[in-house]
């Protein structure tokens, strides 16, 4: 039986953070190439089929240092030519990338986020650009998959896992929502120079534990922030008195328990941060990127990855139908695996666990899945339409729980399945 009673912690971190910084920049160069690759050349036609898109690009920030570095296939416009137009090409054939608009999106990057410090500055940050043409030898599993099957193939292997539950209007485990939260109003108001708030600086941490009763988030036992802050002169007192108005408004209706433990910057001052306090990583902040833990993780993250790699759209896709069976009701929770060989079309496997709460047997949800939606890479990204620059939005705050963007963004927020799973599940 599913346990009732139960503390449960998710933490987040802020687009400031040196993992987030990193994950922004290799999202904003994914975004880069599909905007690139949709120009219109001088016949009128885009320089680049969207569909051949292949990007793996991971970075890498320390003190006034950025590495960007990995695989693409990008449009002509994005490479190295010589005078007469011709490609150039490195010892191994590979096209060499002209490093000019990779740069300029990853300072634009650094400076919307906020880092204009003496240690980390998206003006004087060095930035070094070590993309290279994909090799074939991984092109293949995704290209000649297509040629044989008609389909386009898995770019690796790996298992990928959805989520979603009736703890939040988001369908999204309370713990993490309201972790995101806390540091989204936290962001706007230093964005906007909201009062104290605007000297608070881009680097942060929350951590929320809720107490659930009879299996429902009940209240909040223990608050955890931990926020940068450019005066000096601020203690741990002062940060709680700007900060907490906006904890209080982003915890909205869930109770703050008459004993909540409140950790407001409780190792004293923290003015150095970002990548000149920590190196950051791109990938390095899956959990926060999903679940918070609420649910398994198959291990891939999705920054810096055109959504052929599965470990982006495929965790995309199980998100989506997790929704839409939470949100037709079939299920208070709902957790899907799916699982894919590299250069194979269709999953090896769909697996559905609803959690003792499922108003069907988890059988008959596995082949509605199938039934109302292709799992291929291709039927992914066909049916949620991802061949598009809209990933720097994903890289803070979730990749889940966000609103569908007009866009085409977080289109696996959608719950426009609903009527098709009822239907696929009556059958």
């Amino acid at each position: 039986m599913t346990r009732q009673n139960y503390l449960f912690t998710s933490e987040s971190v802020s687009e400031g953070h040196p993992d987030k910084v990193c994950d922004r920049i290799s999202d904003e160069i994914v975004d880069l190439v599909y905007r690139e690759a949709a120009k219109k050349n001088g016949n009128g036609e885009a320089q680049m089929d969207a569909w051949e898109v292949r990007v793996a690009c991971e970075t890498l920030a320390t003190t006034n240092r950025v590495v960007i570095a990995g695989e693409v296939r990008v449009p002509k416009s994005l490479l190295k030519q010589d005078k007469n137009g011709n490609i150039l090409e490195d010892a191994r054939e590979f096209p060499i990338i002209n490093p000019s608009k990779f740069k300029s999106a990853a300072r634009k990057a650094i400076r919307a986020i906020g880092y204009e410090q003496d240690g980390f500055h998206w003006k004087k940050a060095k930035i070094d650009i070590l993309l290279h043409g994909q090799s074939a030898d991984i092109a293949q599993g995704v290209d000649n998959a297509a040629d044989k099957q008609g389909e386009e193939g898995a770019g690796d292997q790996g298992i990928m896992f959805g989520y979603a539950c009736n703890e939040t209007p988001d369908l999204m485990p309370a713990p993490l929502y309201y972790s995101h939260k806390i540091l989204e109003l936290l962001a706007a108001a230093r964005h906007k120079g909201e009062g104290d708030a605007g000297k608070l600086g881009p680097d942060a941490k929350s951590q929320v534990t809720v107490r659930y009763i009879d299996g429902k988030p009940a209240e909040v036992t223990q608050i955890v922030l931990s926020t940068q802050h450019l005066d000096a002169s601020w203690d741990s007192k002062k940060v709680r008195k700007v900060v907490e108005p906006y904890i209080i408004e982003a915890l909205g209706s869930l109770k703050i328990a008459d004993d909540c433990n409140w950790y407001i910057n409780p190792t004293g001052k923290f003015v150095i941060g970002g990548p000149d306090g920590d190196a950051g990583l791109t990938g390095r902040k899956i959990i926060v990127d999903t679940y918070g833990g609420a649910a398994p993780h198959g291990g891939g993250a999705f920054s810096g990855k055109d959504t052929t790699k599965v470990d982006r759209s495929a965790a995309y896709a199980a998100r989506y139908l997790a929704k839409n069976v939470v949100a037709a009701k079939l299920a208070d929770r709902c957790t899907i695996q799916l699982s894919y060989a590299i250069g194979v079309a269709q999953p090896l496997s769909v697996y559905v666990d609803l959690h003792g709460t499922g108003k069907v047997s988890e059988d008959v949800v596995e082949t509605a899945l199938r039934n109302v939606m292709d799992l291929s890479p291709s039927g992914i990204r066909k049916h949620l339409d991802l061949n598009k620059p809209i990933y720097a939005r994903t890289a803070a705050y979730g990749h889940f729980g966000r609103k569908a963007g007009r866009d085409g963004s977080f289109s696996w927020e959608k719950t426009d399945l609903v009527k098709a799973l009822k239907e696929a599940v009556a059958a």
